[in-house]
């Protein structure tokens, strides 16, 4: 069985500060590690971003609720399902649901019906992980037992001070609510994954070490964090003069990804489309040094401008097609493989789930 590493604070700081000779060793470690631990396989995920309405008024995000700015929109029933075929069509094995936050009884109702859609109309063919926000556990059963089996959440700053410069202080921007969420996901049996953004203002090098510290301690199963990047409709674009230089954000965003692998060597760790915002390889170098997940996004392209958290998103121009027909290249380029019409499940569920 794997096991965890253990790395101090300090330390853990140390990695992910790196630079020169020191940030090469370590990316060339994780690398080694990755391809002992998980081996060479990448598992994708079809990206479905499927509405953009949101109750949240989060200070980092394009689609907050105050933005007046972003045309908001739904896809119904039909073009879900129709993307989900479309991902089950193309070998992608698991979908990603996603969309803004809600929690009103006609959208869980919603979800759970789509679940049992997707599932009876590919024949339990794919995975299908959700990324929708906080729910009571209540919601979180019923969704899992409707066909869900992955739930990806963001605590997004361990440091509950940072969490409160980038969300309003009231009833539905909460710090603990959002561990409680987590928590009440393992126990609901789904493999859990979370991340962080990396580069916020005023986040150190040890603020991040605990993020990856908060990780372990939390026992998830996935990642997906990148480097932080503005939207000018946002309340945080006001402190874009404290940042890191986007290029330093992204070569943090690559250590953090290496030193997570060493910390938790059989977790999944996707590599984000921020990376890609910086660097059109950048996906490609976080594969080559610790990531194992990529999630194509095939949202169909005439809504993918309207579901911008950030300035700059990449492929928000590209058809499902567009995105799908590079793919294989892009990975082989990296040395690494396609693990085409697999799950990609998680080895670090299944190994804390033995004990």
């Amino acid at each position: 069985m794997i096991t965890q590493s253990r790395f101090d604070r300090h330390e853990l700081a140390r990695m992910i500060a790196a630079q020169g000779d020191d940030h090469r060793l370590l990316l060339e470690q994780s690398a080694r590690v990755t391809l002992q631990t998980i081996g060479d396989s990448v598992w994708l995920r079809g990206l479905i971003e499927f509405s953009n309405i949101c109750i949240k008024n989060c200070y980092y995000c394009g689609i907050r609720r105050d933005n007046r700015l972003t045309s908001r929109y739904e896809l119904d029933d039909d073009a879900i399902v129709q993307a989900a075929l479309f991902a089950r069509d193309k070998g992608y094995g698991s979908i990603v649901l996603q969309a803004g936050e809600r929690n009103d009884a006609a959208f869980v109702d919603r979800i759970g019906r789509l679940l049992c859609q997707i599932h009876e109309k590919t024949h339990g063919e794919l995975g299908i992980t959700l990324s929708l926000g906080e729910q009571d556990a209540q919601t979180y059963r019923y969704w899992k037992q409707c066909g869900a089996h992955r739930y990806l959440l963001r605590f997004e700053t361990s440091c509950e001070q940072l969490y409160y410069q980038m969300h309003p202080h009231d009833h539905r921007h909460d710090y603990q609510t959002r561990l409680q969420c987590l928590q009440a996901l393992k126990s609901c049996g789904y493999q859990v994954g979370t991340g962080v953004m990396i580069g916020l203002p005023g986040q150190s090098f040890h603020h991040l070490a605990d993020d990856l510290l908060m990780m372990q301690q939390l026992d998830i199963d996935m990642v997906g964090m990148g480097p932080y990047l503005e939207h000018q409709q946002t309340p945080l674009y006001q402190r874009r003069h404290e940042l890191w230089p986007v290029q330093r954000r992204f070569q943090v965003a690559l250590n953090m990804i290496a030193a997570l692998r060493l910390l938790m060597p059989d977790i999944n760790i996707a590599a984000s489309t921020a990376l890609q915002a910086i660097d059109p390889m950048g996906r490609e170098k976080a594969l080559r040094i610790g990531a194992n997940v990529l999630m194509p996004n095939i949202t169909p392209s005439v809504n993918r401008r309207n579901y911008q958290l950030y300035d700059n998103k990449p492929c928000v121009d590209e058809g499902a097609d567009d995105c799908s027909s590079c793919i294989r290249l892009r990975v082989e380029m990296v040395g690494r493989k396609l693990a085409l019409g697999e799950w990609g499940d998680s080895q670090h569920f299944f190994n804390r789930n033995k004990q």
